[in-house]
């Protein structure tokens, strides 16, 4: 088994995640793996055989700590896994998630040096649910990343929310916000600019 995990997820799903998971499995490459993508050539990956990430969700108490990655292919049972936990949990809607970003996560994870999971705070976003957090606060974007896949709000348990936005900006690999009252930081695979 590529991954475990302590809190089993019998995700609930539908005809339009069935659709979602459709779409990645059309990217699905020979031999079980997703292809990978090159167009984060910025972000340096250590060299290794398997890359692995451990995350936890603080809002469903669900965690991955599994391999994602071997070489440079991603691999498609890892990420069924990772779009459920990172699913849009006011919702219960699953999207795939880009891999760019679970690597993000991987690096930071590596630099942090702990073995602890990373809190994930927001995966995946709904447009029902971007809007909805839009009128609550003016710090949601329109058009935000997490809509499609490619935004994480993070924070690492014990370690400064600043020195860990201070990390993902030196990656140089898409978007960092820093939300210091809310102790968080939002890394994307969007262009790279900070805020």
């Amino acid at each position: 088994m590529l991954f475990d995990n302590e809190n089993g997820v019998s995700p609930l799903i539908g005809r339009r995640e069935v659709l979602k998971f459709g779409m990645m499995a059309a990217v699905t490459g020979a031999g079980g793996c997703l292809m990978s993508a090159p167009a984060l050539a910025a972000l340096k990956m250590p060299k290794a055989d398997s890359y692995r990430v451990t995350i936890h969700n603080a809002h469903t108490n669900e965690s991955f700590n599994g391999v994602y990655r071997i070489g440079n292919r991603y691999l498609p049972d890892a990420f069924e896994r990772l779009n459920v936990v990172l699913r849009d949990f006011r919702t219960n809607e699953v999207f795939p998630i880009d891999p760019r970003a679970i690597d993000i996560l991987f690096v930071l994870q590596q630099k942090i040096g702990k073995n602890q999971p990373l809190e994930i705070l927001s995966g995946y976003r709904s447009p029902k649910t971007n809007t909805m957090l839009r009128k609550a606060s003016g710090g949601v974007a329109k058009n935000s990343l997490h809509m499609v896949g490619q935004a994480i709000d993070i924070r690492a348990p014990g370690y400064s929310t600043r020195r860990l936005r201070d990390m993902a900006i030196g990656l140089k690999a898409g978007g960092v916000g820093y939300y210091s009252r809310s102790d968080f930081v939002h890394v994307d695979t969007g262009k790279v600019r900070s805020w």
